[in-house]
């Protein structure tokens, strides 16, 4: 099977997300690395035991809601990332997460991904942001 062939399988499309419609009034799709970049946000912006059939399915970031937006608090949001990207997102090597507080918004934290999609060796990064408290 040529690579190229096998690279695109692996990295797969889905739905785009939020749902939406392209100008043949057919569901979107989203395909490559825009469909990885959605799995994260859904991955991430899902509490776990949200989804009925995958209790498991999400990321524990939201326990930390309303914990102060500290060293401790960022430590415990990049470990929860990590570990949800890790075990839900396969097409993906995580190489660094780090949280911050969101300077612009009192009460937010931005979490920096780097990573890697495996079938291309593609580095990417994502900013994503999580509202924690508001509490400075």
């Amino acid at each position: 099977m040529d690579p190229t062939v096998r690279d695109r399988e692996f990295i797969g499309q889905g739905l785009a997300f939020p749902l939406q419609f392209n100008a043949r009034g057919e569901l979107a799709l989203a395909s490559g690395p825009a469909d990885i970049e959605q799995a994260i946000r859904i991955i991430l912006g899902t509490v776990p035991g949200e989804r009925v059939m995958r209790p498991t399915f999400g990321c524990r970031a939201w326990e930390l809601l309303f914990s102060p937006n500290e060293a401790v608090t960022q430590s415990l949001m990049v470990e929860y990332v990590r570990e949800a990207l890790e075990m839900w997102e396969p097409r993906i090597e995580v190489r660094s997460v780090v949280a911050y507080r969101d300077p612009q918004r009192d009460g937010g934290m931005l979490v920096e991904i780097d990573y890697e999609i495996k079938a291309t060796h593609d580095p990417r990064s994502i900013v994503y942001p999580f509202y924690i408290s508001d509490e400075t």
